[in-house]
């Protein structure tokens, strides 16, 4: 027997030499298990649960790689641990390979989700989650190659679903994808969900308002939309842009994507739009290695869309040339502004998101850009001088803490 990775010690105490569908009941979990055409068995050790997947070790090897390099760029992927070659029964017959992924915590297959006749309004969230997973991948240049509902594992997500990718034994991954490619994967995914509602009608777990080919072609219809709106190519005159850029984060923002950097072109007053979309999660960390501030995730993400906007005006090229110059030009004015009496009514970073954001419905009101000076001073005047002192009612005195709008 041989092992790849590292993995938990206690993985070698499982009965290698007998085949998965032989395993002893003791060894094995029961959870909610999808449709796969290999044999399948989820294991626990020391409280950690892990998926087993028997399969040839060539197939197994490359899925374990595409794993681990999902796992690199963040994709919304299950986690591989271990392949487990070379195994032998005790009578020196030959064994398939096994690959070992950590089980994703509270998913579910979408069959044990329609275990019980689903509303059209469920089956609408799954298939946004679909559409999303897949549009990621995507972004990523992960071609997925067998895009289906029995491939991705859902989680709850407060009244939604998130998607996740379960089986890359048919992906690979491209610096980008062609539209062929995507067209494909387009292809795949209407032809496998078809079949699958009909599968599920014939299990009489659909609702009767569902129709299967609909829903197959709704799929598709999510993904070109939400794939649009990500990806295309804004056009704006000179004086919008500002208002325009910040319109189109705040749209991508409300679909569940973030945006890390924004590409701004001018050709003739006409300026042009492409933002760089990835998945939440890393704002904190990259603001506070830029600029020094320590911000919860959403003001975070605020700040460096403003960050990102001001670089895009001003065509700095240079990451940390464009924070040091919005942090000393942008945002320690707006701080600084404040005054005194008011500093202790909250902290500086909210102070900013909030001037931005009312900076923003200026703006919708105008139709323009009223700028940050106008903004400011009405959110001075109008907001802040209405809230309540946040630090005295956590036991500070402002004098004590007047200095604290530097950044660190």
């Amino acid at each position: 027997m041989r092992i790849t990775s590292a993995f938990d010690p206690a993985l070698l105490e499982l009965p290698w030499d007998v085949p998965l569908i032989e395993w002893p009941a003791d060894q094995i979990v029961t959870l909610p298990q999808g449709l796969s055409r290999h044999v399948v068995r989820f294991v626990q050790i020391e409280g950690v649960v892990y998926a087993v997947k028997e399969t040839r070790e060539r197939i197994a090897q490359r899925e374990y790689d595409l794993l681990r390099a999902l796992e690199r760029i963040d994709a919304p992927s299950v986690e591989a641990v271990a392949i487990v070659s070379d195994r032998e029964s005790p009578t020196g017959e030959e064994i398939e390979s096994a690959l070992v992924t950590r089980h994703l915590q509270f998913s579910l297959p979408y069959r044990a989700l329609f275990s019980n006749t689903l509303r059209a309004e469920t089956v609408t969230r799954l298939l946004d989650a679909l559409a999303a997973l897949l549009v990621r991948m995507h972004l990523s240049g992960f071609f997925w190659g067998d895009v289906s509902l029995s491939n991705t594992l859902f989680r709850r997500d407060a009244g939604a679903f998130a998607a996740y990718l379960v089986d890359a034994e048919t992906g690979a991954l491209h610096a980008s994808l062609s539209r062929g490619q995507r067209s494909e994967d387009l292809e795949i995914a209407r032809v496998n969900i078809f079949g699958e509602m009909l599968d599920l009608q014939a299990a009489g777990v659909l609702h009767e308002s569902i129709d299967p080919e609909a829903v197959a072609d709704d799929v598709v219809r999510r993904y070109e939309t939400l794939w649009y709106e990500v990806t295309y190519e804004q056009e704006s005159l000179t004086g919008d842009v500002r208002h325009h850029m910040c319109t189109r984060i705040r749209r991508l923002n409300d679909l569940g994507f973030d945006v890390e950097e924004v590409q701004l072109s001018e050709d003739d007053g006409v300026y042009r739009l492409r933002p760089k979309v990835v998945d939440a999660g890393h704002h904190s960390r990259r603001l506070l290695r830029l600029t020094g501030l320590d911000a919860e995730e959403n003001q975070a993400r605020a700040l460096l869309n403003d960050l990102d906007t001001f670089s895009a005006e001003h065509q700095l090229a240079d990451e940390q040339l464009a924070a040091h110059r919005w942090v000393t030009d942008v945002f320690e004015p707006v701080v600084r502004t404040v005054p005194v009496h008011m500093r202790g009514k909250l902290e500086p970073a909210e102070v900013f998101v909030q001037v931005l954001e009312h900076r923003w419905y200026l703006s919708e009101r105008a139709k323009r850009d009223v700028g940050i000076t106008a903004a400011v001073d009405a959110y001075l005047s109008d907001v802040l001088a209405n809230r309540p002192d946040e630090r005295a009612i956590l036991g500070f005195a402002v004098e004590d803490l007047a200095d604290a709008t530097e950044p660190a």
